[in-house]
């Protein structure tokens, strides 16, 4: 039986930046709103979530969630709340979703993105570009 191995999602900043420095690799930061943003979904279905995002993520970079959903049974705890809210305050002021940001290991901008039509391999171009 053949299994793929998915990059991790990290949803704690402070854990995304230790493990970015200490691997080398930047923080692919996304805020979403999954029960909510059509956008968002698709970016999740159409690159995330492929065998060939995940494949090369997993070794590339340090991938964080911060999830916004309104649904009741999609609720997070208060603490998660908390967390991705100061993440919006500080990186996506603008309240944008989907907003990908790529971030060095000490939490600086390199670049930011969103949804655009795209295979995985592009939108992997695409977020390589911003390491410079």
């Amino acid at each position: 039986m053949f299994t793929i191995v998915a990059q991790e999602w990290q949803h704690d900043f402070e854990t995304a930046k230790k493990v970015a420095s200490e691997e080398n690799k930047p923080i692919i930061l996304v805020f979403q709103g999954s029960d909510w943003c059509a956008p968002c979904v698709l970016l999740d279905k159409e690159v995330f979530q492929t065998e060939t995002f995940s494949l090369y993520a997993k070794d590339h970079f340090v991938m964080i969630e911060a999830d916004f959903p309104k649904k009741p049974e999609n609720a997070l705890s208060e603490a998660l709340k908390k967390h991705n809210y100061e993440l919006l305050n500080t990186y996506n002021t603008r309240g944008i979703f989907p907003f990908v940001v790529v971030l060095d290991s000490e939490g600086k901008v390199l670049g930011e993105t969103g949804y655009f039509n795209a295979t995985p391999s592009e939108y992997i171009l695409h977020l390589e570009s911003f390491k410079g």
